[in-house]
């Protein structure tokens, strides 16, 4: 029982980061149809300036307690990563709206390499360490462990995605989005600038995925230029998943396919001697995600896109 509840623990952490990203996946599907294969570079970006705002505040000031100095990293990284996301927006994807499918998509390729190679030219190819900054002491939760930094994390995600949930629900920037979302020209005579709800819809994701990141190089403890492309493509299933452009598919899809590979990696790699361990755990979520979309393309949770948001 206490290996299950650390399965559990684990899988929720790491869902918990899938969940984030694939939160902006899900969006900008859900407005503009659009596949954003450069998202999981942007967390990237976020690891990247959290752990220079660290280094500035370790120097500056040392005193501060671990988690206002992890805080002051987070938002930080949020603007670098909103700048960046906005800016990819406006000169990469806004001309080619309206073009063939597979052109956008191979835009999104080039821009998730040239954000790779700026990344490498700024922080070099070497993986950088997080710096310490919580305590390493883990928490007793039922004979399982969870560290300070996974508390925080599960803290921030859920915080993020209630957040997300009535930002897109009770506001109206979110009622313009699923308006846009559902019939961007009818959206655009009653009013709704397209141009802006589609900006916000990529800075959200921006922002969502700074958090991520952030917590991703400081669960893991280390990052570099390339970290962003198997977290980004794990979330990406994640969001088919539970049904691309549903944000309540994402987060279920995001949390699913972490408790999957956690389980698969600590269950069935003792079953398989240690042949299907933790190095081969991609292959339990892939498989599940092969299953789901083989039964019900849709996702677990898709819907008709008129109510996609």
């Amino acid at each position: 029982m206490d290996t299950f509840i650390q399965q559990i623990i684990n899988g929720l952490v790491l869902g918990s980061m899938y969940a984030l990203v694939a939160l902006g996946y899900t969006m900008v599907y859900g407005v503009l149809n659009l596949i954003n294969f450069a998202h999981g570079d942007v967390l990237m970006i976020g690891a990247m300036v959290g752990i220079t705002i660290l280094k500035i505040v370790q120097s500056v000031a040392p005193d501060l307690p671990g988690i206002v100095k992890l805080g002051i990293a987070i938002i930080g990284a949020i603007p670098v990563c909103i700048l960046v996301n906005v800016i990819i927006e406006r000169v990469a994807y806004r001309r080619l709206r309206n073009a063939p499918r597979l052109a956008p998509l191979i835009t999104a390729i080039g821009v998730s390499i040239l954000l790779q190679t700026f990344a490498m030219m700024i922080w070099g190819r070497n993986p950088i360490p997080f710096p310490q900054v919580m305590p390493a002491d883990p928490f007793n939760l039922g004979g399982a462990l969870i560290s300070p930094t996974q508390v925080m994390l599960l803290v921030l995600a859920t915080v993020a995605m209630l957040a997300l949930v009535l930002l897109v629900e009770r506001t109206r920037m979110g009622r313009a989005m699923r308006a846009t979302a559902e019939n961007p020209r009818v959206a655009g005579l009653m009013g709704v600038d397209s141009n802006k709800v589609i900006v916000m819809t990529f800075a959200i994701g921006a922002a969502l995925a700074a958090v991520a990141g952030v917590m991703w190089g400081a669960n893991y403890a280390s990052a570099q230029f390339a970290m962003g492309f198997v977290p980004g493509l794990k979330a990406f299933s994640a969001a088919v998943l539970g049904g691309i452009g549903n944000i309540y598919g994402a987060m279920v899809g995001g949390i699913l396919l972490g408790i999957i590979e956690s389980l698969g990696a600590g269950y069935i790699g003792d079953l398989t001697g240690g042949f299907l361990g933790s190095h081969y755990q991609d292959i339990f979520a892939f498989v599940v995600l092969i299953i789901v979309l083989t039964l019900r393309p849709s996702g677990i949770m898709g819907e008709r896109v008129a109510d996609r948001a």
